[in-house]
């Protein structure tokens, strides 16, 4: 009896697993090789059949990465039919080797089974216009901005310095390339260009020297070379150039520094109290405390606020007045708001221990 009743659990169970689904692949893994990274996407049919007693539904089918791209037959697969499931790799923009994994959800006994994808993306060829990122009308530059740090001058000498930028054509059709600058950097600036004209893809150079010697300003610059593309000059097309000219001081003797100048100005400006709209006139004393005169080369002041201005030359041991005018008006012409204001403008000389030297204006408003 008990045989019996044995045989027929045995029975059930094998009749129970009979009406299952059952999901068999002709393969689980697919490698593509080498597949050019320009060539588009890749598509593998992977084919499945139903081996249960039951319909086959594919619940879901999910790849690892956004990069793959999975499609599969929708409707229930009878016993004993076939299926499949197309798998898209897209090699745009992913060089080098890669292995994907696709996870396949159905009611079959076995729910949940994985299928492999893998091969190697051959990078495409870069044209030299795709390595240079910055965007100019036709062209690409490597960069648009040009910082020369510190140049040296004296009022005979001076330093010259270059940096290059590299360019391409992004076009189908030739390029003419001329460069310009601004009229008060003749002799300063001076720009080169490789190729006037520049084929389809073809590279090219811009060199940009500059010649402290003919600055006609010190301490800190901003200027621009603009790049004019086929005859047309477009304000957005420049590359943007920084330096800051500084006195060499090195090549003065021992007795030139002895009898150096020396400036004494205090390090604070205070305005006092100023009524909104107003106009303020101030004087403030320095000197030059030493045996030889004192050159201003420049007092720099990024507020449109304050007029800061003086004589060129003080002479050894003499006192002059740092002139300073606030307009309490605001940029859209309307009167300074209340409350305390702190700005800072810079006197560069000729004081070879003090040539740069920094001051604090403050005001208050009410």
């Amino acid at each position: 009896m008990k045989k019996l009743l044995v045989f027929a659990l045995a029975l059930c169970c094998v009749g129970a697993m009979a009406q299952d689904a059952v999901i068999t692949f002709t393969e689980t893994s697919h490698d593509f090789g080498k597949i050019p990274e320009e060539g588009g996407k890749v598509t593998h049919v992977f084919q499945f059949k139903n081996e249960g007693m039951a319909p086959l539904t594919l619940t879901n089918v999910r790849a690892s990465c956004g990069c793959t791209t999975p499609n599969w037959t929708k409707n229930p697969v009878a016993p004993g039919e076939t299926g499949v499931i197309n798998v898209t790799y897209n090699p745009s923009g992913r060089p080098g080797k890669f292995s994907k994994t696709i996870t396949v959800t159905s009611n079959a006994k076995e729910q949940n089974l994985k299928l492999y994808i893998s091969g190697e993306v051959i990078p495409k060829s870069a044209k030299p216009a795709d390595k240079y990122k910055v965007k100019m009308g036709k062209l690409n530059l490597s960069q648009k901005d040009l910082n020369f740090n510190a140049l040296r001058k004296t009022d005979k000498d001076g330093e010259t310095r270059s940096q290059s930028i590299n360019y391409a054509n992004t076009t189908d059709q030739p390029v003419k390339v001329t460069l310009l600058i601004n009229q008060e950097d003749e002799g300063f600036v001076v720009p080169q260009v490789s190729l006037a004209e520049i084929a389809p893809n073809q590279e090219g150079t811009i060199n940009i020297s500059l010649l402290s010697q003919n600055s006609k300003v010190w301490g800190p610059i901003s200027t621009s070379v603009y790049v004019v593309i086929d005859g047309e000059r477009n304000e957005a097309n420049k590359i943007d150039i920084r330096a800051n000219i500084v006195e060499d001081f090195s090549v003065l003797t021992d007795a030139e520094r002895k009898n150096a100048p020396i400036l004494e100005i205090p390090s604070e400006i205070n305005l006092g109290t100023v009524q909104a709209g107003a106009t303020v006139k101030s004087n403030y004393k320095f000197k030059n405390a030493g045996n030889s005169p004192l050159q201003i080369r420049r007092i720099v002041n990024k507020d449109k606020k304050l007029r800061v201005s003086s004589k060129s030359t003080l002479k050894a041991g003499k006192s002059g007045n740092l002139s300073v005018v606030l307009e309490a008006v605001g940029v859209d012409g309307k009167p300074l708001e209340k409350g305390d204001y702190n700005r800072q403008i810079t006197v560069i000389t000729n004081d070879p221990q003090n040539s740069t030297k920094k001051i604090n204006v403050v005001w208050t408003v009410q």
